[in-house]
């Protein structure tokens, strides 16, 4: 199934339906790739209810917070579900610290790319190695660039199916899922945190501010961006969204 007629499919499903729709449709193997945000966790909530054919993978960078390690724990408590942990490779890490030191990446956004390169792009290449499709937490109203995100579409860096069931929700539906059933969440989200990433590159964003202010705040809003997602010209696809709502 091609990816419009697959997005036309799943529009009129909800989010159970989408992943088990998913789970019959697509052939070859589904891989969903969490940080154990507000998005993701909906996602994985709606994996386990729907016993969708997916593996469930994540990228332990070795700089994330306590708190999403923790709820990466409660997570697999809770829904039963294997999460496969995609690290950087060894040998990288100790060339990128002896290159740039332990926080050389706020340097320049070049060295920073270079980070997550290391800790994200690279370990994500193997997460998805072999996968026909990879279903992520993207919504539409995250960000201007994301506005046209739909809900299936074809990756144009890893050649791939990628599927994002979130694509017309808003933050505040998915902060109701969530909470209406009581899935495990990151408790950075109650300090202001609505985007987490690695410890040293987030910070709490302050009322009004964008949704991924707290990303890279050294940077210029404009180029936050760290290689995972690329539109369908080849584009790095960027987010630097209003927050919709608190996440609780």
């Amino acid at each position: 199934m091609d990816a419009q007629t697959l997005s036309q499919t799943l529009s009129g499903l909800d989010l159970v339906g989408r992943l088990a729709a998913l789970s019959r449709l697509v052939s070859g193997r589904l891989t969903f790739t969490t940080s154990f945000g507000l998005e993701d966790q909906a996602i994985l909530h709606a994996i386990a209810e729907s016993n969708a054919r997916v593996t469930v993978a994540t990228l332990d960078t070795g700089r994330l917070f306590q708190e999403t390690y923790e709820v990466w724990a409660a997570s697999q408590a809770r829904y039963g579900v294997a999460i496969a942990a995609f690290a950087p490779r060894t040998e990288d890490v100790e060339a990128l610290v002896a290159a740039q030191g332990p926080q050389g990446f706020r340097a320049s956004v070049e060295a920073r790319k270079a980070c997550c390169g290391v800790r994200k792009v690279e370990p994500l290449r193997r997460a998805l190695a072999g996968a026909s499709g990879w279903i992520t937490g993207l919504r539409a109203e995250q960000s201007a660039h994301r506005a046209a995100t739909p809900l299936a579409e074809v990756d144009a860096a890893f050649g791939l199916l990628k599927i994002n069931p979130l694509a017309d929700w808003t933050r505040r539906e998915v902060a109701d899922y969530v909470a209406a059933r009581g899935a495990p969440y990151n408790a950075l989200h109650d300090r202001g945190y609505p985007s987490i990433g690695c410890a040293p590159c987030t910070r709490a964003v302050a009322p009004g501010e964008p949704e991924r202010a707290g990303r890279w705040w050294w940077e210029d809003e404009a180029r936050k961006e760290c290689g995972l997602h690329v539109a369908a010209d080849g584009r790095l696809v960027r987010s630097a969204a209003p927050v919709a709502e608190a996440a609780r």
